[in-house]
């Protein structure tokens, strides 16, 4: 039986280790793809450290890694449309037996040499896109497109703001300022992560714990706050802090992940000012879809989102590296 590497999550407190398994075979309607590359994402570090759980799971391993591109290897029964060698960026969520799952959280992911995905949840890749930056595509891309355009709906000249410029907020500031937003407002307390707001197209960037932020962000954005305001970094402070911020008919999209409680302080502000808060996950599938036109066609440049490439046998070691954010990173790439 052919083996392979792949990077597992044993539940129950079992840890996270690269182990050799053996190389799946594709059912009717699925496809074997070769893994070329793969994101880690801060989720992988949340389902390794406990805070997020891969259920419904069956067994009690799974394969990490939700972004996922490679080529196809095998097509399995009443596969059409594919053909072994097509360059391919796989959904980062399908269906299976009615279920809806989630790629390296409940399903195997890509953290391995070769995973099985339904033929429907395959993207096509144009060959001017590499592998490196298709694999982010799906969530650390996807995700904060999906919060921009369907979750608060953002419209051009619109003020916005986003709090946490690490790996989905960076490409939401581009995201923004390509959809016409006006002014983008980043903030951050990193300074090397305002600057980098910076260049990818911020018209400002703050330091949440200036005393003056306030007082900064309203001259920024105009005196009534900001029509949507997105929490990437899941901190309670930035929460509340954005929340703040908000204008009249204002939104706050919720996409950073944490387990504490998020709290109005302030009921009668909220419910005057008719505001809303939203919670996000995830995109839709044909975000992807769109997403990869966008930057085959050149609108959406990813060259610099990729802060790193290790090899998958040191997937343990990226995982380590990005929970400690060592370099800033946007994304650290996995390739077998």
């Amino acid at each position: 039986m052919a083996t392979m590497l792949a990077g597992r999550l044993t539940t129950g407190g079992g840890g996270f280790a690269v182990e050799e398994v053996p190389v799946p075979e594709p059912g009717p309607g699925q496809v074997l793809v070769r893994v070329r590359a793969a994101g880690v994402c801060l989720s992988d570090v949340h389902l390794i450290q406990g805070m997020l759980a891969p259920q419904p799971l069956t067994g009690s391993k799974v394969t990490l890694g939700h972004e996922t591109a490679g080529e196809v290897a095998v097509l399995g029964e009443g596969v059409t449309g594919l053909a072994e060698g097509d360059r391919v960026v796989l959904q980062a969520g399908e269906v299976r037996a009615g279920i809806s799952c989630t790629r390296g959280v409940n399903i195997d992911g890509g953290w391995a040499e070769y995973t099985v995905a339904a033929a429907d949840a395959v993207v096509p890749l144009p060959p001017g896109i590499p592998f490196e930056q298709a694999c982010v595509i799906p969530d650390a891309v996807s995700t904060p497109w999906a919060a921009i355009t369907s979750g608060a709906n953002v419209r051009p000249a619109e003020a916005v703001a986003v709090w946490g410029v690490g790996g989905l907020g960076a490409h939401a500031v581009q995201l923004l300022r390509m959809v016409g937003a006006c002014p983008v407002i980043a903030v951050d307390p990193l300074p090397a992560a305002r600057e980098r707001a910076l260049r990818l197209g911020a018209d400002t960037a703050l330091d949440p714990a200036d005393p003056e932020f306030a007082t900064l962000l309203r001259a920024a954005a105009g005196t009534g706050g900001v029509d949507a305001a997105f929490d990437f970094a899941g901190v309670p402070a930035a929460r509340d802090q954005a929340l703040a911020s908000l204008a009249e008919y204002g939104r706050l999209v919720l996409v950073g992940l944490t387990d504490r409680p998020f709290t109005i302080q302030d009921n009668l502000w909220f419910c005057r000012f008719r505001q809303r808060v939203l919670g996000h996950y995830g995109s839709r599938p044909e975000d992807l879809v769109d997403l990869v036109r966008l930057v085959g066609l050149r609108r959406l440049d990813l060259s610099g989102s990729i802060s790193g490439i290790h090899p998958l046998a040191d997937a343990a070691q990226a995982v380590e590296a990005l929970e400690r954010k060592e370099g800033n990173p946007i994304r650290l790439i996995l390739k077998p």
